[in-house]
């Protein structure tokens, strides 16, 4: 057996998913393979060593042994609007693995066709985006920000038309789910208490077990561990400049995971109202918005919860009130924690706070790149000509940071560790990005993206090429714009 498959959520009930089969390609050829990642899945070295075979099974047009492949059923809030039936339109989960930790993963194919959720689209995958997805969430996994992965990128031979017509391709996706608050909301505007029980207990068992023998009413826990993680993520992405684009609530993950690259991008000069996406008009989604953005998914998901909690709707929403209150206070204690790390702290007072968004503050008017600068503080430490660039820049900000971090050598060796681990040297920048999309689109050829890829997998590091990487855009991304593209 190639893969070790063992289908779980397929027990759960046919209110769960649609059965159906991926649609087959004309010429299936293999892009990208992420052998790391294979390896962890176990992956058998037959498969390894045939690159035919794995395009056959990861275009969708064979299935290996053990997988059944269905499209799974969910809604969502868009942009705040509840669309009551979305689900899978172009992908098929094709079964689950377990990793050399024995942790359960989802194989999911994406563009790999139509399903009956597709609502008159195609189902199919254009080439750039899944690139996109394949660099932007390995970069994410090696910037330590929790994420879904990619282990193959399959070219179809066939074209899609977005505008224009494009090559197509199927990306395959490992995620340690694909439950999400839109899976919750499905079942809970459908009335259908039944299956929400079900969710409830298989997202317990799968994702948070060490809640299951919790006394009284599991829901709470559970609530309470789902907003942590979302918590931490978005944390994460902040501490790297990530914004997602398009937080709807069908593309929020219960595990804590990122998932779904269409409109993504990463900032550059520091501002909060920073967006990206050609479809985010009104900047629901801007970077500096996504706590506010992650309180009202939790809210959604909580809202889903209630019949679970008391069959008094009045009670319920007492029970849960206090848990979204205090979201706020957690959240801002995380970030300001992070903060305070990327500039090498161990901890910091809540009244020094103002010390931090002092340095945001100045970032923001005189228009400083956001990795460059956190960059630029780590590297001071041992380089005394920018430290002087930087006391011309921020001023006496700059030398009561150094007060901060005490004189001692030992002080000075822990802020340089802490910030080093916490400041990546280098990240996807927009512009290398889309270099990097255009000369695989145009060439059939893998080399700029490996190369990329070889500097983003050690974002922490410098290697000889890293400084290829770091350079910031002509227009400083004045005019970029992404797409939803898939």
């Amino acid at each position: 057996m190639i893969l070790k498959f063992s289908n779980s959520y397929i027990h759960l009930g046919d209110a769960f998913y649609q059965r159906v089969s991926p649609t087959p390609v004309s010429k299936p050829e293999l892009l990208f393979w992420n052998n790391t990642l294979a390896e962890s899945l176990q992956l058998s070295e037959s498969l390894q060593n045939n690159a035919a075979l794995k395009a056959q099974y990861f275009s969708g047009n064979f299935l290996p042994e053990g997988a059944e492949s269905i499209a799974l059923a969910y809604c969502g809030h868009q942009f705040g609007h509840l669309s009551p039936q979305l689900g899978d339109g172009r992908a098929h989960l094709i079964g689950e693995v377990l990793d050399n930790n024995n942790h359960r993963f989802d194989i999911q194919l994406k563009g790999s066709g139509s399903t009956p959720f597709s609502r008159q689209g195609d189902g199919r995958c254009a080439l750039g985006p899944a690139i996109r997805e394949y660099i932007m969430s390995e970069a994410m996994y090696f910037l330590a920000v929790p994420t879904t992965r990619c282990l193959a990128v399959v070219t179809t031979g066939e074209s899609v038309y977005r505008e224009t017509l494009r090559p197509g391709a199927v990306v395959t996706r490992v995620a340690s789910s694909h439950i999400r608050v839109g899976t919750f909301q499905y079942f809970a505007i459908r009335n259908d208490i039944e299956s929400l029980t079900t969710l409830l207990d298989y997202a317990i068992n799968r994702h948070y077990p060490e809640i299951k023998e919790a006394p009284g009413n599991r829901v709470i826990p559970f609530l309470e561990s789902v907003i942590a993680k979302q918590i931490a993520l978005v944390v994460n992405w902040m501490r790297v400049g990530f914004i997602h684009g398009v937080m709807n609530t069908d593309n929020v993950a219960i595990s804590g995971e990122t998932i779904d690259f269409g409109p993504c991008a990463m900032m550059g000069i520091y501002d909060p109202h920073t967006v990206y996406s050609s479809i985010d008009k009104q900047g629901r989604y801007a970077f500096g918005n996504q706590p506010n953005i992650t309180l009202w998914n939790m809210t959604r998901l909580a809202e889903c919860l209630l019949p679970l909690i008391s069959h008094d709707e009045k009670e319920a929403i007492a029970i849960v009130e206090p848990l979204l209150s205090q979201f706020t206070q957690k959240f801002e204690h995380a970030y300001f924690g992070m903060l305070a790390n990327k500039l090498g702290l161990v901890e910091i007072e809540l009244s020094d706070k103002d010390f931090i968004i002092e340095l945001l503050n100045q970032m923001k008017n005189k228009q400083l790149d956001y990795t460059q600068m956190f960059t630029d503080l780590t590297q001071s430490l041992d380089d005394e000509d920018l430290a002087n660039e930087l006391k011309e820049t921020l001023g006496d900000w700059y030398d009561r940071w150094k007060v901060y971090l005490g004189d001692s050598t030992e002080n000075m060796k822990l802020a340089t560790a802490l910030m080093k681990t916490n400041n990546p040297v280098v990240i996807p920048r927009n512009h290398h990005v889309e270099r990097v999309l255009t000369a695989c689109e145009e060439t059939g050829n893998t080399q700029a993206a490996d190369d990329f890829l070889t500097v983003l997998r050690s974002p922490y590091n410098e290697l000889a090429n890293t400084i290829n990487y770091q350079d910031v855009p002509m227009d400083e991304d004045r005019n970029y714009r992404t797409f939803c593209g898939t």
